[in-house]
């Protein structure tokens, strides 16, 4: 794949990612089979991934305070949304978690980068 190939499919996995995280952060219904794992595990393995395509999308840029800090205020805004929702209930601990999994991606990159097909999307 070309490094535009793959900035670009990480841009439409990341949109795609994020309204699903978004989706599921204020729907209603629950979802079993999401509901297996801890809420906590959830929260930590989404914004790994959430990390990972941030990461390929904006290439130029190693992951650092600034992409990591988005990624945060998008769970933050999340908690937000949830405290004004009578069927959804906010919490510190989600964002907690949700900084659990930026970090583990934060400390995985220098090897995930180093991967050969991925190793093509960066500069």
């Amino acid at each position: 794949m070309t490094p535009r190939a793959i900035t670009a499919a990480a841009r439409v996995s990341l949109a795609i990612a994020v309204g699903a995280v978004l989706f599921l952060a204020t729907t209603r219904q629950p979802l079993p089979d999401l509901a297996a794992l801890s809420d906590k595990a959830n929260h930590a393995l989404a914004f790994a991934v959430l990390a990972f395509l941030a990461d390929f999308s904006f290439p130029r840029a190693r992951f650092g305070l600034a992409k990591a800090a988005a990624l945060l205020a998008f769970g933050v805004a999340i908690e937000a949304v949830q405290h004004f929702l009578p069927w959804r209930e906010a919490s510190a601990m989600d964002v907690v978690a949700d900084l659990a999994g930026i970090a583990l991606y934060a400390l995985a990159a220098p090897f995930v980068t180093k991967l050969p097909l991925l190793r093509a999307g960066r500069p």
